[in-house]
């Protein structure tokens, strides 16, 4: 049976592996820190193993490359395969369930998303999407279109266009797979498998 890991030694293997999250992510110090509300020095400091990780610190850090805390501290394996999905609420309304853990460029998400209304309310941001509907019918409106999609039908869009989506009637959501890229990374989607 292996000894317990040796504390420090774990500490700091945090320091290269938060590099390479944030290299991976393609996240400058700034961008970061805007996102956690760390400073950049700091962040450097951590990246550089200048200063010792605390929780204050590496829960935002977690929260921003989407893994959980233990594989951010690299804390040892305890044998259970599961990955442990946690739904998180959505603004006006639904839930998301993250289905990647990764901080690569694409983010996976099981959504599903009740009526909202009628009346939309489009926003726009840096990134770009597709989405999958499952079940029930998905209302899209991107910039002047405005269309039902059912199951089995997918949408992708840049997301700097005017978007809103919502479940397309009332009292039933829409259940969608959402493929989301923050620098406009772009799904490619193969039509039959190599070789036919």
């Amino acid at each position: 049976m292996d000894a317990p890991p040796n504390h420090r030694a774990v500490l700091d293997q945090v320091a290269p592996r938060l590099r390479r999250l944030r290299a991976r992510s393609g996240l400058t110090l700034a961008a970061l820190s805007e996102e956690t509300g760390i400073s950049k020095s700091t962040l450097s400091r951590l990246e550089s193993g200048g200063r010792r990780p605390s929780l204050e610190l590496l829960l935002p850090l977690a929260a921003a490359y989407r893994v959980p805390l233990d594989e951010l501290v690299g804390a040892p394996e305890v044998g259970d395969p599961r990955v442990r999905l946690t739904p998180r609420t959505l603004p006006g309304g639904g839930t998301a369930v993250p289905l990647t853990r990764g901080p690569g460029p694409l983010q996976a998400f099981k959504m599903l998303i009740p009526y909202r209304g009628a009346e939309p309310d489009p926003r726009t941001h840096e990134g770009y999407e597709w989405l999958y509907v499952l079940d029930g019918r998905l209302r899209l409106v991107l910039a002047e279109h405005d269309l039902v999609l059912g199951p089995g039908e997918a949408a992708e869009f840049d997301t700097r266009l005017p978007h809103w989506f919502t479940g397309a009637d009332a009292g039933r959501p829409v259940e969608i797979l959402s493929l989301f890229g923050r620098q406009g990374e772009r799904m490619h989607v193969r039509a039959r498998p190599r070789g036919q």
